[in-house]
Formats: C-alpha cells, sequence, structure tokens
C-alpha cells in the first residue's frame, strides 16, 4: 500500500492544504510533504493523528477494497430451467445490489414464473418476439423493442402465444428472483 498517495488522497477529498492538514494534526508542513512523496513514515501514533484529522481511522485507512466486477460475460451467468421458461441471471450474486437484472426466454406457449405482490417495482425490455404481461387483472401486450415498468403491488408473469421464442430481460427491485 502507498501510504503517502492515500494520505494526500484524503487530504485532497477533504479539501485541506498541507498547511491545514498540519495545523489539524499537529505535525509540520514539510515532514507532511514528505510523507506524502514517501520520503518518510509515519509512526502508529503519527499515523492516527493524520487520520483522526482526516476523518478517518487507522480501519478504514487499510481496509481493503476488492476490484468491483462492471463487464460480466456469459460464461459468468447462472442459468435455470424453471416452470415453462428459461433464466439467465445476468449479473451474478445480485442478492446483494439494490436491483436484479435477469434474461428470460419463453418458448411457444410457455409461461414465466409467477412473481406474487411485493415492495419494490420492476422493467423490462422485450429483446426478440413478443409476450403476454399479465398483471393482475389486467393483460398487456408487449412486443420486441418496447419496454415495460410496473409496480409489484400486483400478482404477475408473462405468457407465450406466439410461435417464436420471446427473449426479455427483466429487472426487479429489490431483487426477487
Amino acid at each position: 500500500m502507498d501510504i503517502g498517495h492515500k494520505i494526500k488522497q484524503l487530504r485532497v477529498q477533504n479539501g485541506l492544504t498541507l498547511e491545514e492538514l498540519a495545523s489539524r494534526s499537529e505535525l509540520t508542513k514539510g515532514f507532511l510533504s514528505q510523507l506524502e512523496r514517501n520520503l518518510t513514515s509515519p509512526s502508529i501514533s503519527t499515523l492516527e493523528d493524520i487520520l483522526e484529522a482526516l476523518g478517518s481511522s487507522l480501519s478504514e485507512f487499510f481496509k481493503e477494497e476488492k476490484d468491483e466486477k462492471v463487464v460480466f460475460q456469459k460464461k459468468d451467468f447462472f442459468v435455470d430451467e424453471r416452470d415453462e421458461c428459461t433464466i439467465n441471471w445476468i449479473v451474478p450474486n445480485t442478492q446483494k445490489n439494490d436491483m436484479e437484472p435477469i434474461l428470460i426466454e419463453i418458448p411457444q406457449g410457455g409461461k414465466s414464473f409467477s412473481l406474487n405482490p411485493h415492495d419494490g417495482e420492476e422493467f423490462g425490455y422485450v429483446l426478440e418476439g413478443s409476450a403476454v404481461l399479465v398483471w393482475g387483472d389486467k393483460k398487456y401486450n408487449v412486443k420486441k423493442g418496447e419496454t415495460f415498468y410496473m409496480t409489484g403491488k400486483e400478482f404477475h408473469y408473462f405468457l407465450n402465444d406466439k410461435k417464436t421464442t420471446a427473449k426479455i430481460i427483466w429487472v426487479s427491485t429489490p431483487p426477487l428472483f
């Protein structure tokens, strides 16, 4: 870990000059400048003083940040054959996220899983084919290139009454699938 660089980042994020940090931490501007350039190392006690002046702590400062995965490939997908459709979890481990996107494939004459009323919202985009969105006692035809957006307050699912497979990106918040 580059301690000097990380201290400088925190100082800049807090909008402090070297003089301001020196005053707050009761250290010299010269010492802090050398520290930020990795020309010297602080004692644990001195580092604690600097971090306190920056509104941080040793545990936060040394906490390992894992690289967040941003791009997912088909090999990352989890596939589930459920009911009369295929579900592809296109972003793995979404239970920890605020939303959950899936790619659902509904064959001719097929039906998606049914979702009971819940707190949350859902959005979808039809990639291929078309399907009937059943939302409570209402039915909506949703075709290729069209989207849907709804609350989870009604029982809902998809039917495919066409002769081609329907492929739908379906996103829920919070994660439900």
